[in-house]
């Protein structure tokens, strides 16, 4: 064995130490981060060292400074943000992608993830009830699977009136309209305002109090005016996983002319349960869809999923030529489908997490995760000073905790609420988010990580049990 090689192995296995030591402890540790910034900078900060360190003591090193700065959310009791645990295969299979270092633009360039990605994909497809024909992409999240969806309806709806947005871009092209929920995910008006649509080119649709798209509204919208349009749909909104109606509002968006799109980031995985799958309903006419594989997937992040029914377009907004690109006419080229160029091999983990779940298994993950989900919230709000603002449907819900006071006021259980979420987290048995809801300060609760228990849920309602019982001391 050469220096070199020796030199790397002993780096690897170092880090395959620390990566054990830190999963032996992930079921006990504080879910919740143990130290601050100004901690992290004193011992991470520094000039920039003149000279070189061996690669065994930089990762002793950045273990070592980081230490008590990592939330345990790849744990079973991390349940606020929509983030999921990494599962073993995709997680080893992620080692790999980054061990192989395959720059996955091109076939020429990555042959084995070229082919990967594409049976990923495929296989994706199938799961999730999708067409078949559809064409895909592999991007670093729904921010850009939404940019890549929402680039080929650009490019589709102004086509349709003999405007080429390659050729003649936005300037003097016909206005097109995006008609959106009030309740959509911020991503999709950042991925809009990379594309060129403003604020004034939304139309903005009233939901009902169950947080779906009002259908009158959404007829309204479509009539109001003529020309290009494009709808972007709810497939579970990120406070009580509420799901569009599809097959009622995409024939109508159809017969407008609109594109429509789905936003899926987390609900669309849903699809893989079949107890689920009635929530989507007429998911499967609209035009294109994203999702996040590094949620409900359970991949390591970087990982989203963009499919599309119009090839042509999809292709025709996302492609790019160079004299040096050796393109090829049989295997699938990423670069055709992505918008990045250099980009990681991200089917690997998306394979391998496929084929360690299979169908069932992700049918089960769902299945498992909303039933928790429906214990957690149920247990938190049967607590003295609890209460529930929304029972799950699929795997999110809220909860409130309400200032006891006879004169209290709204601003008060919004302070009881944040201080109790506070307090749950700083126990670092759990770990949970705010949000609002209506008018209304919650506690969002999110259940998608494989690694979730029966005992993670009973741990965390007991932590919010001790905090209220300190608070009505």
């Amino acid at each position: 064995m050469n220096r070199e090689a020796s030199q790397t192995i002993a780096a690897l296995n170092r880090a395959l130490t620390h990566a054990t030591t830190h999963f032996e402890r992930l079921g006990s540790a504080p879910v919740h981060a143990t130290v601050g910034a100004e901690e992290l900078r004193r011992r991470l900060g520094g000039l920039l060292p003149v000279k070189g360190t061996p690669s065994v003591e930089v990762v002793d090193a950045l273990v070592a400074g980081t230490a008590g700065g990592h939330l345990g959310s790849s744990g079973g009791r991390f349940f606020a943000w929509v983030i999921g645990g990494a599962l073993d295969s995709a997680l080893a299979a992620d080692w790999l992608t980054s061990t192989w270092d395959q720059n996955a633009a091109l076939h020429a360039t990555a042959p084995a993830a070229a082919v990967v990605e594409e049976l990923a994909g495929a296989w994706l497809k199938e799961l999730l009830g999708l067409p078949g024909e559809a064409s895909f992409a592999f991007t670093t999240g729904c921010q850009l699977a939404h940019f890549t969806c929402l680039a080929a309806a650009r490019y589709a709806v102004l086509r349709a009136l003999a405007w080429d947005v390659n050729a003649d871009g936005l300037f003097e092209a016909p206005p097109v309209r995006v008609i959106v929920s009030e309740l959509r995910h911020a991503s999709v008006d950042r991925a809009l305002r990379f594309l060129g649509f403003g604020q004034r080119a939304l139309t903005v649709v009233p939901t009902t109090s169950a947080g779906v798209v009002d259908r009158a509204a959404f007829e309204a919208a479509l009539a109001r005016e003529a020309g290009p349009a494009i709808v972007v749909l709810d497939a579970a909104d990120l406070n009580v996983a509420a799901f569009d109606h599809f097959a009622e509002l995409v024939p109508l968006a159809k017969r407008a002319g609109a594109w429509v799109h789905v936003d899926g980031a987390f609900g669309l995985i849903a699809r893989a349960s079949r107890s689920k799958r009635e929530l989507m309903t007429g998911i499967e006419l609209a035009d294109s869809w994203a999702t996040d594989a590094h949620k409900w997937l359970n991949v390591p992040f970087d990982s989203g999923f963009a499919v599309i029914r119009d090839r042509a377009a999809h292709r025709a907004s996302m492609t790019v030529n160079a004299s040096y690109i050796t393109a090829s006419e049989a295997v699938r080229d990423q670069i055709d489908w992505n918008p990045e160029w250099s980009r990681r091999a991200r089917g690997f983990a998306v394979y391998a997490a496929l084929r360690e779940l299979g169908r069932d298994g992700v049918e089960d993950l769902v299945d498992r995760c909303c039933a928790h989900a429906t214990a957690l919230v149920a247990g938190l709000g049967a607590l003295p000073g609890a209460r529930v603002e929304w029972a799950p449907t699929l795997n999110q819900g809220l909860v409130r905790f309400l200032d006891p006071r006879p004169t209290a006021t709204e601003a008060d259980h919004e302070r009881r609420t944040d201080e109790t979420i506070a307090a749950i987290n700083g126990t670092g048995e759990a770990f949970f988010s705010g949000t609002t809801w209506r008018g209304r300060r919650c506690m969002r609760v999110s259940v998608v990580s494989w690694r979730t228990t029966a005992d993670d849920v009973a741990r965390a309602i007991a932590a919010a049990k001790l905090v209220l019982g300190r608070a009505h001391a």
